[in-house]
C-alpha cells in the first residue's frame, strides 16, 4: 500500500473537487460580469478518459471522496459516463464517494440516471426563493426550472440535498430565516456560505460582506440552533434546528477559517492540481497523461505529492499581502 497524500503539516487528504467544465449557464453576480468570462480553450480541457486516469491513481493514494464541480458540472454531455466511471475505482478503503455541486437546471432529465450511475448526492446553489430577485442575480429568469430540479432529485433519491446559499449584504441576507425555513419544511440541508474573493470581476469586499455571526443573528432570531459536534473536515459549522432532525450549516472560509482541518485538493477542467482554492500556484497533470513514453501513473502519484508539498497553512485572507487568484471560481470548480 501507498502511503497516503499528506502534507508538510500532517493533514491526510481524503476529498478532491473535479471541475468537468468552466461554463455555466448562469450569471451569478457573485461569480462573473454580465458578459461572462474567457472560456478555457476546448483543445486544454480533459477528456474523460483523462480525468478518470488522474482520479484513479489519487483513489489509488487513499482519495475517498470526489465532488464535481464547474462552472456548471451538468452542462458536460457525457456527465452521466462520468459518475459511472469514476464509482467504479477502488482504492485501500474501496470505491470513493462520488457527489455533484450544480445549479439544478439540467437535473429534472438527470437526477435518475445520475442516481443509477452511483452518483449519492448533490449540492444545489440556490441563492433565493424570489423569482425576480434570482433574475437580478443570476442574469437569468430560471427560478422555477431551478426549483424542479431540486425536486427531482429528490424523486430520484439522491440524499442528502444541501442547498447553497451565499450570504450577500443588501441582496439576499434578509432571506436567511425564509431559506433556512423552506430547506427545514423540505427535508433538505440549508448552507449558507460567506462570500469569498473568487469573483471574475474582482470586485469583492470584506466589508460588505455577511459574516457567519451575521447570520447566527438571524437564525438564532427564529429558530433554536445547537451545535452539531464532530465536525472533522467538513467546511461547514452545523446547527440542528429547533431540536433537530433537520440542521443549517455555515461555511465561514473567511470569518472563521478551517484550513487546519483541510483534507482537499481540486483539479481544474483543463488539467492543473490546485491545493487549496486560493493558491496562486498550480501543478500541471494534462502534460502527463498526454505525454509519450513515460509512466504515467507514477507521475501522476509524484505530482499528487509534488502539489501538497506547496500547500499552505492557511489561505491568509486576512494577510496585507493576500492577493486573489486570477482564475474565477468558475474556472478553478468549487
Amino acid at each position: 500500500m501507498q502511503a497516503p497524500l499528506v502534507d508538510r503539516f500532517g493533514r491526510v487528504h481524503r476529498d478532491l473537487r473535479i471541475s468537468l467544465t468552466d461554463r455555466c449557464s448562469l450569471r451569478c453576480t457573485y461569480c462573473m460580469p454580465a458578459e461572462g468570462v474567457p472560456w478555457l480553450a476546448r483543445d486544454t480541457m480533459l477528456s474523460t478518459e483523462e480525468i478518470v486516469r488522474v482520479a484513479r491513481v489519487g483513489v489509488e493514494l487513499g482519495i475517498t471522496e470526489i465532488r464535481l464541480t464547474g462552472g456548471e458540472p451538468l452542462l458536460r454531455t457525457d456527465v452521466v459516463d462520468v459518475v459511472r466511471r469514476l464509482t467504479a475505482l477502488t482504492g485501500p478503503e474501496g470505491s470513493p464517494e462520488v457527489s455533484l455541486t450544480t445549479n439544478a437546471l439540467r437535473l429534472p432529465g438527470l437526477a435518475a440516471p445520475l442516481r443509477d450511475a452511483g452518483l449519492e448526492r448533490v449540492n444545489i446553489s440556490l441563492d433565493t426563493l424570489d423569482r425576480a430577485r434570482f433574475q437580478q442575480l443570476t442574469r437569468r429568469d430560471r427560478l422555477v426550472e431551478t426549483l424542479a430540479g431540486v425536486a427531482a432529485a429528490e424523486a430520484a433519491g439522491l440524499s442528502p440535498i444541501k442547498i447553497n446559499a451565499v450570504a450577500m449584504r443588501g441582496v439576499n441576507d434578509d432571506e436567511v430565516v425564509a431559506l433556512t425555513r423552506w430547506a427545514v419544511d423540505h427535508g433538505y440541508q440549508m448552507r449558507f456560505i460567506e462570500q469569498m474573493p473568487l469573483d471574475g470581476g474582482h470586485t469583492w469586499d470584506r466589508v460588505t460582506m455577511v459574516t457567519q455571526a451575521e447570520i447566527l443573528e438571524r437564525l438564532t432570531s427564529a429558530f433554536t440552533l445547537t451545535e452539531v459536534p464532530g465536525r472533522g473536515a467538513a467546511p461547514a459549522e452545523l446547527w440542528s434546528v429547533d431540536g433537530g432532525p433537520e440542521t443549517v450549516g455555515v461555511i465561514a472560509s473567511v470569518s472563521a477559517p478551517f484550513c487546519g482541518a483541510c483534507d482537499r485538493l481540486r483539479l481544474t477542467a483543463d488539467g492543473q492540481l490546485r491545493a487549496c482554492l486560493f493558491s496562486q500556484t498550480e501543478t500541471d497533470v494534462r502534460a502527463l497523461v498526454r505525454a509519450d513514453g513515460t509512466d504515467v501513473d507514477a507521475a501522476l502519484g509524484d505530482a499528487y505529492r509534488r502539489c501538497l508539498a506547496g500547500k499552505k497553512a492557511g489561505h491568509d485572507i486576512d494577510d496585507p499581502t493576500f492577493l486573489q487568484p486570477t482564475r474565477p471560481m468558475s474556472a478553478i470548480g468549487g
